[in-house]
């Protein structure tokens, strides 16, 4: 790929310190331009984040007016008027409970993730049950990176090195049909099995020790787009209920328009307690993030204390709150939720009909412009390519070579082995382009197995 200034080391700490990747000078559309010229169609948004495509003039209006106006304030002195209006904007979008919530924003979604374990122990300390500490996630999830969101993201390979570092949580399984769902189980049967492990965890660690159930309703990088089976979440919501503790739903990567509306919470027919978004939020023009806090959680804080006992320098940024609540009307007024439903269903369409026989490909799954190739070493057994042979990443490179942007991700199966290609283009993305992502997509996996297999 091409490089900086070969003459000149990086100052960077770039996530490989053996190499620079290529430099972006540009973006329009679902495009990205670097400084060698060559032209990148961006079908995963970075991870997920573009969902407006590069260069929107709306979004850089919008940035620019408020840089006109105020760039920063902190939080324990001013509020601000985007932070205010975009608040209100996702209350009002937000699924059933929320509707006197209240909404914290900050800069990421490992942030927003952090913020929603602190405010759940906060609440139950509040309502004089001091003994709730403990959190249940599921395998193969993924919450974000510092280490609370870490310590209840369930897959192993990122988890190992910081292992000593990490808060006792526990996890149980994904609804995670393609590997979990037996042959003799309805979809209906296999959610009810794996939800009710939610319930035998709570027993087993104490109900009045546990203060939430963090979960992707359709799960992001890990594990690539695993939809939830029908029932499932609603059976989650009635064992949280049941046992009084609270559900927070990540939508950092699923939510805000990727699967089709705003919440996939809603989509599924359940009401969070509290719930995390990013990446869509602010679409990639600002560094944003949010917390959203029930009418449930916010009373008990409100009657108690009064006081978050939380808070980060940069919350409520008022240009990156700004970028989000155009970024909202922009979706709204261009009608981009449609465009999500019906690109998303010809992207699933042009999939299947390319890849739904291959030998290697052992699903395609996913709502919206939010799908998965999960890839296979045997399609009959489903086993997994070895993890040595680095698949994910050579598809990641060769793809990239190829002038696509995909997001493939390893470790899939079982947190080291199994490798999938997760697309998420922008909403903007037209019939034409979705044609060329499944086209070079084709190639960069047929020339990845080759040399697979040839290894």
């Amino acid at each position: 790929m091409t490089s900086l200034d070969p003459r000149r080391r990086s100052a960077v700490l770039h996530r490989d310190l053996r190499r620079t990747p290529p430099v972006a000078v540009a973006g329009e559309g679902a495009c990205i331009l670097d400084s060698e010229g060559r032209r990148y169609l961006d079908a995963s948004g970075g991870a997920a984040v573009s969902c407006l495509g590069h260069n929107h003039p709306r979004i850089v209006a919008a940035v620019r007016a408020q840089l006109d106006r105020l760039e920063y304030i902190h939080t324990s002195f001013f509020t601000n008027e985007p932070s205010e209006a975009l608040a209100q904007a996702l209350i009002d979008r937000a699924p059933p409970g929320f509707g006197q919530g209240r909404v914290a924003f900050l800069g990421s979604g490992s942030e927003a993730v952090e913020a929603a374990l602190k405010l759940a122990r906060q609440y139950f300390v509040e309502r004089g049950e001091p003994r709730r500490g403990r959190f249940i996630s599921r395998r193969g999830s993924y919450h974000g990176n510092t280490l609370g969101a870490l310590a209840v993201g369930g897959h192993e390979g990122r988890r190992a090195l910081y292992a000593p570092i990490l808060i006792d949580t526990t996890q149980i399984a994904p609804c995670y049909a393609y590997r979990g769902q037996r042959d003799d189980e309805t979809p209906e049967a296999y959610g009810r099995r794996v939800a009710d492990e939610l319930e035998a965890e709570i027993h087993r660690l104490g109900p009045e020790t546990v203060a939430a159930f963090v979960v992707e309703p359709i799960g992001g990088a890990t594990l690539g787009t695993v939809l939830p089976v029908p029932g499932y979440l609603a059976r989650i919501r009635r064992i949280c209920d049941r046992h009084g503790v609270l559900l927070i739903a990540d939508e950092v990567m699923c939510g805000m328009g990727r699967c089709g509306d705003w919440f996939v919470s809603t989509q599924e027919g359940i009401a969070p307690d509290i719930i995390t978004i990013a990446k869509g939020l602010g679409a990639g023009y600002q560094p944003i993030a949010a917390m959203l806090a029930s009418e449930r959680v916010v009373r008990a804080i409100e009657t108690g204390s009064g006081v978050l006992a939380h808070g980060h320098t940069y919350m409520s940024h008022a240009v990156a709150c700004a970028a989000s609540l155009e970024v909202i009307r922009t979706i709204e007024a261009e009608h981009l939720l449609d465009a999500v439903r019906e690109r998303g269903a010809l992207l699933a369409r042009r999939l299947q009909d390319v890849f739904g026989q291959h030998p290697h490909v052992g699903e395609i799954r996913g709502r919206g412009l939010f799908q998965t190739l999960e890839l296979v070493a045997d399609r009959e057994t489903k086993r997994p390519f070895d993890a040595s042979l680095r698949l994910a990443a050579r598809i990641k490179a060769t793809a990239q070579e190829m002038g696509l942007i995909c997001y493939p991700s390893s470790g899939t199966a079982d947190g080291v082995n199994g490798d999938h290609v997760l697309l998420a283009p922008p909403f903007i993305v037209t019939e034409a382009q979705i044609e060329e992502i499944v086209a070079i997509l084709g190639q960069a996996i047929g020339q990845c197995l080759k040399q697979a297999e040839a290894a």
